[in-house]
């Protein structure tokens, strides 16, 4: 598409709105995490490029993005909100330059760009996310809105293009620019969307997990070199499924005109790595699909029910013996679906890429455990005390859902086709702010069912009598959200103080995993 693109005098830009860590077995499998997938990133011509929230979680992934990511990709990667605690000299110090300015090569169009991340908390403490209110307050910022010669004004970011930090930068531009064309590329919800802020600023998020390429134009810009058009900018948006038929499409190439030399390349480094990493090893085969979204909890094709009924079973720390647990597990940790099939090392990444741990607390009543995670899955009630709007115990895109829809989802890669394909297949069907024509494949759209925050298991689940007191078993990473919903349950334990570490150093993807080798024969 970029050949194209500039054989027609167009400029194209190359945005990538963050999280990339954790997600794949290219980063997670690997120790240090990460060193395959930053050796083949550093190749990818990407104009612009900032955090997500993922990069911030552990000390180590944010100290790389600072000491790696931001060095591959100086002077593109933007840190408009984000601080780190340089390892080196412990001064704070931004991640990375809050704001470039820069001028297209085709069209000469002068652009002033900003890389945000939502008002996000759950951060580690060796980096701060400034609130977006105040950081469009700042003199830097309130600097660049005022300069003159700017034809548009180009906000990136890990943040849903639907959301009150958008709209903050918006209002502030807007109030200073009344006419400058403004164009947003947002993140985080796993959605298709694209936001319509006035007749001169749109916002397009381009789904999840780089399934979708979403392609925006701009038409009729003002540049250093021409005038805006009589009639102003158009802004048109695509959602174009990844894979080399859409790709074959687009371009006007195919199987043996598309390849370059560059691609090949990185494709090499890519094959290398997962040789190196082991990650086409086959530990089993799934006897059936298991869906996140597509079938209704508690069906059994859910892979909640999955993990619920089968999977958490075999949490057991010897050192606590065959005392009875109930086990929490937020739906979030679950990434996406098993495919009937192989499953291989990639695959366990894929599905479950966190490294939370387990952790546990002692002699806990039943029935005040039980109410612990029904508070948890009153979210407003509990979230709104502690967490902004965009933080989520689920999945993010139910974020993007207030009920069950069949509407924008997504499908395996294997199953998508090009516009020009006879037969629709499941897959996104997306309704925005410019309507329903924006997918590029035309697809039979997927039920989509919304999911509690958190599942939980009794183990052993075929005791006959209820336990009066059991352990309280739960991810290290929703902990604080757990201490919250204690209180609200009346439980009257001091749960940082008195929990533990619980089969210490198993995670969710090492017991999945586990599951996988003992049960799922090919």
């Amino acid at each position: 598409m970029r050949e194209k693109a500039e054989a027609q005098g167009q400029d194209l830009l190359v945005i990538d709105t963050g999280d990339r860590v954790e997600g794949n077995g290219l980063y997670d499998s690997s120790e240090p995490k990460g060193i395959y997938l930053s050796d083949i990133l550093r190749h990818q011509h990407i104009d612009l490029l900032t955090s997500g929230n993922h990069e911030l979680y552990k000390q180590n992934t944010s100290e790389a993005e600072l000491l790696v990511t931001v060095p591959n990709f100086r002077g593109n990667y933007l840190a408009s909100n984000i601080d780190i605690i340089h390892p080196t000299t412990k001064e704070l110090v931004p991640l990375a330059p809050r704001f470039k300015k820069f001028t297209t090569k085709k069209q000469g169009i002068r652009i002033v760009a900003f890389g945000f991340l939502f008002d996000f908390n759950g951060n580690y403490n060796n980096t701060v996310v400034q609130r977006v209110s105040s950081t469009i307050k700042e003199d830097w910022f309130q600097e660049a809105i005022r300069d003159k010669e700017v034809d548009l004004f180009l906000v990136i970011g890990h943040v849903p293009v639907h959301s009150p930090e958008y709209r903050a930068i918006f209002k502030e531009i807007r109030g200073i620019r009344w006419d400058t064309p403004i164009q947003f590329f947002g993140g985080h919800q796993h959605v298709r969307d694209y936001a319509q802020f006035d007749s001169k600023a749109f916002g397009l998020a381009s789904g999840r997990f780089m399934e979708t390429v979403g392609f925006m134009s701009i038409d009729g810009l003002a540049s250093k070199t021409s005038h805006q058009s009589a009639a102003g900018p158009v802004f048109k948006r695509r959602y174009i499924d990844n894979n080399l038929l859409s790709y074959y499409h687009h371009t006007g190439l195919d199987q043996e005109t598309f390849p370059t030399e560059k691609g090949i390349n990185v494709s090499e480094l890519i094959a290398e790595a997962r040789t190196d990493l082991h990650l086409d090893h086959v530990h089993g085969c799934a006897p059936h699909d298991l869906w996140m979204s597509r079938a209704k909890y508690p069906d059994p094709n859910s892979i909640y029910t999955w993990l619920e009924t089968q999977v958490l079973g075999d949490l057991r720390d010897e050192s606590r013996g065959d005392v009875p647990r109930l086990a929490i597990v937020n739906t979030g940790a679950m990434r996406f679906d098993i495919f009937k099939g192989p499953f291989t090392e990639d695959s366990a990444f894929i599905v479950s890429p966190f490294t939370s741990t387990f952790r546990y607390v002692k002699d806990v009543p039943y029935d005040k455990a039980q109410l612990v995670v029904d508070v948890l899955n009153e979210q407003p009630q509990v979230l709104s005390t502690e967490e902004t709007s965009l933080t989520t115990l689920a999945p993010p895109e139910q974020l993007a859902y207030p009920e069950d829809v069949i509407a924008q989802t997504w499908s395996s890669a294997s199953e998508q086709i090009p516009m020009s394909g006879s037969d629709l297949v499941p897959g996104y069907t997306t309704k925005d702010d410019a309507g329903t024509d924006g997918d590029d494949t035309i697809h039979s759209p997927i039920n989509f069912y919304r999911v509690p925050n958190c599942i939980r298991t009794l183990i052993p689940a075929n005791t006959s009598e209820t336990p009066k007191t059991v352990d309280l078993v739960y991810l290290d990473f929703i902990e604080k959200k757990v201490i919250l919903a204690a209180k609200f349950a009346g439980l009257d334990i001091d749960i940082a103080k008195e929990s533990d570490a619980y089969m210490p150093g198993t995670t969710l993807t090492n017991l999945i995993l586990d599951w996988v080798k003992k049960n799922w024969e090919c």
